[in-house]
């Protein structure tokens, strides 16, 4: 039976040097396979080896797979928008990018720059399409459901009355 005091005391032992490099070697395997299922972003990839490694192991395998060309957050973040363009705004995909994935604003912005979006107007329109809305025979309070739903999507209300103009 364990008494009160001896129940909170660890004993904490040193990692020798090949129990390092044994982690090291494993958190770098763990990270090309982790790289192999799906493109991920350098917080989320260090995310997942934090779980399981200590931070020394965890900076060694992130700073392999960089070397290599594996980990790279502003290819992610083209491809992220050039996927996403086509069914969410440009407010919605930066939220996104900035509070789920983890990229900085920075790289956010210039992914914006580099990538190839879908025009805005045919995303509008695809949602038109999906929510039965004919912007030449709804009412007024149609109108204003759909605005106030494409608003919370992220969208610009001067994009959607261009569409709405433009019939």
């Amino acid at each position: 039976m364990l008494d009160d005091n001896s129940f909170f005391e660890f004993e904490i032992k040193e990692k020798s040097e090949e129990d390092r490099k044994e982690e090291v070697r494993r958190a770098k395997l763990r990270a090309l396979h982790l790289l192999t299922a799906m493109d991920r972003t350098e917080a989320n990839l260090r995310e997942k080896l934090q779980a399981s490694y200590c931070e020394e192991a965890v900076e060694a395998a992130i700073e392999y797979v960089k070397s290599y060309g594996y980990l790279d957050d502003e290819r992610f973040v083209k491809v992220y928008i050039e996927s996403k363009s086509r069914t969410k705004s440009r407010k919605q995909i930066e939220q996104e990018l900035i509070f789920k994935k983890g990229v900085s604003k920075e790289a956010v912005a210039r992914g914006f720059e580099m990538a190839e979006t879908a025009d805005i107007q045919e995303v509008i329109w695809k949602y038109m399409q999906k929510k039965k809305i004919d912007p030449r025979n709804c009412d007024y309070e149609q109108k204003q459901k759909f605005f106030a739903y494409m608003i919370r999507k992220g969208f610009q209300i001067d994009d959607l009355k261009s569409v709405f103009d433009l019939t």
